[in-house]
């Protein structure tokens, strides 16, 4: 399980719900815990202010970015332009086999979208 730090946790909860699909498991004012509907992934985003969250990492994430893999970037590409999610790349062919999107979640983190391009030979 992924945890994000974040001081918009119902814009994050909505953001990550929209885009892959994720049900409520558990939904607090400091921590919010999302899972897939196969049960398979889980991610928390917890209020980066709590008390549980040492003082050096209640800023800004950065340093880091989270990968989603799915069937179709494209189709996420279009829910992100739907919803005014903030697009940092759009769907690009990688050579290395991935078609790529990248998103900038409500608190900064970036977020790569990737599909697998079909019958892709390197």
């Amino acid at each position: 399980m992924t945890n994000i730090c974040s001081t918009k946790l119902a814009e994050s909860r909505d953001f990550y719900m929209k885009l892959f699909d994720f049900t409520i498991g558990y939904d607090s004012d400091w921590f919010v815990h999302l899972v897939s509907k196969d049960k398979q992934l889980e991610l928390g985003l917890i209020d980066q202010n709590n008390a549980i969250v040492p003082k050096e990492f209640q800023t800004t994430p950065n340093g880091f970015y989270i990968t989603f893999v799915v069937s179709n970037a494209d189709e996420l590409f279009e829910i992100a332009k739907s919803e005014n999610f903030e697009v940092v790349m759009k769907p690009e062919n990688t050579s290395y086999g991935q078609r790529r999107l990248l998103l900038k979640d409500p608190d900064g983190t970036l977020v790569d979208v990737s599909s697998p391009i079909p019958n892709f030979n390197f």
